[in-house]
C-alpha cells in the first residue's frame, strides 16, 4: 500500500496554533489595493481562526495531523 501523503496546497495555506485550531491569511490582500479603503487593508493582514471542529478535523486529516 502507498504511503498516505499530506496536502501540500493546503499545508501551505494554514498553521495549526498551539491550541489547535487552524489559522490562514485572508483573501483579497495580494494587489490592487489602492482603491480599498484603510480599515479594510488593516484588517486583511490579520489571520482568522477556523474553530468550526468539523471542519477543523476534516482539515486535519488532510494534513495527517490527526
Amino acid at each position: 500500500m502507498p504511503k498516505m501523503k499530506r496536502h501540500k496546497g493546503l499545508a501551505k495555506r494554514v498553521k495549526i496554533s498551539a491550541g489547535g485550531k487552524l489559522r490562514y491569511n485572508k483573501s483579497n490582500a495580494g494587489h490592487l489595493m489602492s482603491h480599498k479603503d484603510g480599515n479594510r487593508r488593516r484588517g486583511l493582514r490579520k489571520h482568522v481562526s477556523l474553530d468550526n471542529p468539523k471542519l477543523v478535523a476534516r482539515l486535519k486529516r488532510m494534513l495527517l495531523m490527526s
